[in-house]
């Protein structure tokens, strides 16, 4: 039975088919829906000690202790002197970095992370954090670092890890005649724009939480948690290129999507760059899977009509973004 407002989905951390209401998926909190008998259910009243963890996971340097409240897992962290996730956690995860989205609190000790672009943050103890997907983390002194996190405990450092597989919403660019700028510009003035767009690219991305997974050669390739998220970071990717006298097109789809290292594949990802094609200069285009998403985020979009995209069978549905101011 099909519930308005309710999509499948797999979780960032345990790739499993569940539901998530559009409110949890736009904001990037993907809560399941619990349901019985296939009807969406209330979360029950229900507590757990601390003594009685329902799974201990231990690695080098450290060990996560696991509380089940049916579809919520928090996770009690306690890493030792010594231990870094580049090399105590990396050979279970198969990432060059850590692809968890980390939210909780600090209880004792002192943690560093360094997240792919190169920010670093030391987290000191009584602190709340928020840590998105690619990063390393280490212990800082001589005190174990004692943490609780409810987001993303689910399956990290579990030995027997099957699958990488995550709900994303993938966003594509491309700078539109770009050869023909290219030979309008001369080489060298070229790459020196290029360098800036690509700069630029990744500030904006990361101001929305996403994560540029790699250059195209003349534009990107973005994983954001949320669809609101990937959109508004292309309206940025829109105004940022116009200030840079370049125009881009840009295309957005939500679904599952395979890790692969720092790369992301599936067909998830290949429709996102289809739905890029079909758009135009300075048009941002997405999938009426993330436009169903987004009903009631403020954001609006126009009947872009059905096209047919190349490797995707069957005519498909587009929507573009009306307001790119």
């Amino acid at each position: 039975m099909r519930i308005p407002g309710v999509y499948k989905g797999r979780t960032p951390d345990n790739g499993r088919t569940q539901d998530f209401s559009l409110a949890s998926f736009r904001s990037g909190c993907h809560r399941p829906v619990n349901r019985y008998r296939g009807v969406p259910i209330m979360a029950r009243l229900q507590a757990k000690s601390f003594d009685n963890p329902d799974e201990v996971r231990r690695i080098p340097n450290g060990r996560i202790e696991v509380f089940q409240l049916d579809d919520v897992v928090i996770g009690r962290t306690v890493f030792e002197p010594g231990w870094r996730w580049s090399v105590d956690v990396k050979p279970i995860a198969g990432t060059a970095s850590c692809q968890y989205h980390h939210v909780g609190v600090s209880v004792s000790g002192r943690v560093g992370v360094r997240m792919d672009d190169g920010t670093t943050l030391e987290i000191p103890p009584n602190s709340v954090l928020d840590i998105p997907p690619g990063h390393d983390s280490w212990v800082i002194g001589d005190e174990p670092w004692v943490s609780y996190d409810v987001a993303g405990m689910r399956t990290f450092a579990r030995v027997d890890e099957g699958s990488q597989r995550i709900l994303g919403a993938i966003l594509f660019t491309d700078i539109v005649d770009s050869t023909a700028t290219a030979e309008g510009l001369g080489s060298g003035a070229w790459q020196t724009l290029l360098a800036r767009h690509n700069e630029r690219s990744v500030m904006e991305v990361d101001r929305f939480r996403g994560r540029v997974v790699k250059n195209t050669g003349d534009g990107i390739l973005a994983l954001f948690d949320g669809s609101e998220r990937a959109v508004r970071a292309a309206i940025a990717l829109t105004r940022a290129s116009e200030e840079l006298g370049l125009s881009i097109r840009a295309g957005i789809h939500t679904g599952e999507i395979e890790l692969a290292g720092t790369d992301v594949r599936g067909l998830a990802v290949n429709m996102a760059a289809r739905v890029m094609a079909a758009a135009g200069s300075q048009e941002v285009f997405v999938s009426s899977t993330t436009a169903d998403l987004l009903a009631g985020s403020g954001l609006e979009f126009r009947d872009a009509g059905l096209h047919e995209l190349k490797g995707i069978s069957g005519a498909r549905q587009l929507f573009a973004v009306v307001d790119l101011t």
